[in-house]
C-alpha cells in the first residue's frame, strides 16, 4: 500500500482522492463566494495576471486543468476567439458542472470533461497552452501530472502553474495565523464547511515551495522554468516552457 499526504495525514493513496472530492463535492456551492472573501478578491488579480502572461492569439489551443468554476477558461475563451478552443476540465464533477453552468449563463459554451490529470485523454503535442490554477497540490502523483502535461503541449508550448506558495519570511506568523484560525471558521460561517478550509491550510504547506516545484518541473519535461511571487509568495505563478 503508496501512502500520501492528505493535509497534514498520512493517507493511502486511493483514499487521497476520495477525500479531495469530498471537500470540492462540499464547497462547489460555495466556491466563488469563498474565494472573494479568503483572499480579499486578489485572486482575481492573480488570475488576471495568469491570463496576461499566457499571451493567446487569435486560434490559440488551450487546456484548462481542474478548470473548476470557469473563471479563467472564461477569460482564456476571449482571448483565443471563434477559430481557437478552450478545453474545460476538472476530475471533479461537481465543481465541472458549477463552472459549466457559469460559462453557459455567459453565453459560451466549452468542451467541457471530468478527466485526471495524471492520465490526461489527449493527444501528444495538442495544446499551446495549458493552465493549471490552484489544483496541482491536490494531486497525488503532482511529477506525472506535470509530464502529461508537458506531453500534450506543442514543442514551444506554455504551461501556466498558479498555486500557493511559500510565503515570505516576515509574513509567516500572521499567515499561519489567518490560515489556522480565521479560514476554517471562514468556512464554517459561509459554506458550512470548517474542515474543508483546514485542509485547504494544510495542504498549501504540504506542497513544494517555488524553488522545489521549478526543479520538479524542470525533471519532468520543461527546459525552461521561471516563476513569479505575487502577495509576497502566498501565490507563485510558475511558466514552464516545453523546448
Amino acid at each position: 500500500m503508496s501512502t500520501t499526504h492528505f493535509g497534514f495525514q498520512s493517507v493511502d493513496e486511493q483514499e487521497k482522492a476520495r477525500r479531495v472530492r469530498g471537500v470540492f463535492d462540499s464547497v462547489a456551492s460555495k466556491y466563488d463566494v469563498m474565494n472573494d472573501l479568503m483572499s480579499a478578491g486578489l485572486h482575481r488579480a492573480w488570475k488576471a495576471y495568469t491570463v496576461m502572461v499566457a499571451n493567446l492569439s487569435e486560434g490559440s489551443q488551450v487546456l484548462d486543468i481542474a478548470g473548476g468554476t470557469g473563471d479563467l477558461a472564461l477569460a482564456f475563451s476571449k482571448k483565443v476567439g471563434a477559430t481557437g478552443r478552450v478545453v474545460h476540465t476538472d476530475i471533479n464533477e461537481a465543481m465541472l458542472r458549477v463552472g459549466r453552468d457559469r460559462l453557459i449563463d455567459a453565453g459560451v459554451v466549452l468542451p467541457t470533461l471530468v478527466c485526471d490529470a495524471e492520465k490526461l485523454p489527449f493527444p501528444d503535442a495538442h495544446f499551446d497552452v495549458v493552465c493549471v490554477a490552484f489544483g496541482l497540490r491536490n494531486m497525488t502523483h503532482k511529477d506525472q501530472a506535470i509530464a502529461e502535461m508537458c506531453r500534450v503541449l506543442k514543442p514551444g508550448g506554455k504551461l501556466l502553474v498558479l498555486e500557493f506558495s511559500k510565503v515570505a519570511k516576515p509574513l509567516e506568523k500572521v499567515y499561519d495565523w489567518y490560515s489556522f484560525k480565521v479560514l476554517p471558521q471562514l468556512g464554517k460561517l459561509v459554506a458550512g464547511d470548517d474542515a474543508s478550509y483546514r485542509y485547504l491550510a494544510e495542504s498549501i504547506r504540504m506542497h513544494p515551495g517555488q524553488e522545489e516545484l521549478k526543479s520538479l518541473m524542470q525533471k519532468n519535461g520543461f527546459g525552461h522554468v521561471d516563476y513569479h511571487n505575487m502577495t509576497g509568495g502566498v501565490v507563485a505563478l510558475h511558466v514552464g516552457i516545453k523546448c
